[in-house]
């Protein structure tokens, strides 16, 4: 019967890589939760690229600029939709 078991090694890893990485001179203890949360989602839409395509789309200026050059085509294929229907 195989099967995955810890081991000390393991256990070990497991700890290490758990431990608190907060500096000390950060401090929370007055902190709000979710205080600008709302207010961040109605200004940003947080989109993940696909590592495949990273290589033409590094940063946000590049993909707002190659969303910009697809938007006349997109609305333009929406409007032949509506009238359509």
């Amino acid at each position: 019967m195989k099967g995955t078991f810890m081991n000390k090694n393991n256990s070990q890893k497991t700890r290490v890589n758990n431990r608190d990485t907060l500096q000390p001179e950060y401090d929370f203890s007055n902190a709000v939760r979710g205080v600008t949360a709302k207010r961040y989602a109605e200004g940003t839409n947080v989109v993940v690229i696909p590592p495949d395509i990273l290589d033409v789309f590094p940063d946000a200026m590049t993909v707002a600029e190659a969303l910009r050059a697809l938007a006349p085509v997109m609305r333009h294929q929406r409007q032949l939709q509506v009238k359509s229907v």
